[in-house]
């Protein structure tokens, strides 16, 4: 047995096609309530987002000579967890092609990332 809303109702305009009549029809409430509910899951963000500063990063050197971009890191509250006794800790600036040609030439991977840097972990060999 078809509940009501799926009766099907022929007519003689028809000429042997059906078509559905007594269709639901959502009540204006129910979108109403529905377009809410789908408003009030989206995430919203600061109007405005804010950049942290980068943190104090202690530049020792060019890390593949004295005009190299990426820079050896030296001992600081950042990059004291990133210290190894056995690799060298590398900032390249984000994006840049010194970056690029560090990773292409070492196969160097990224251990961290500022706003401005991208901290490399570079074993010895």
């Amino acid at each position: 047995m078809l509940p009501a809303a799926q009766k099907i109702k022929a007519s003689k305009s028809d000429k042997g096609k059906t078509r559905k009549t007594g269709r639901l029809r959502p009540s204006v409430f129910t979108i109403l309530t529905v377009g809410l509910l789908v408003v009030g899951c989206a995430e919203t963000g600061p109007a405005l987002a804010e950049s942290e500063p980068d943190p104090d990063l202690v530049f020792v050197r060019g890390y593949r000579g004295p005009a190299d971009g990426c820079k050896l890191v030296g001992e600081s509250a950042f990059s004291a967890d990133f210290l190894d006794d056995a690799a060298d800790l590398v900032a390249c600036p984000t994006g840049s092609a010194a970056m690029e040609s560090l990773m292409a030439e070492t196969g160097a991977q990224m251990v961290t990332q500022t706003n401005s840097f991208t901290l490399f972990s570079l074993p010895y060999r």
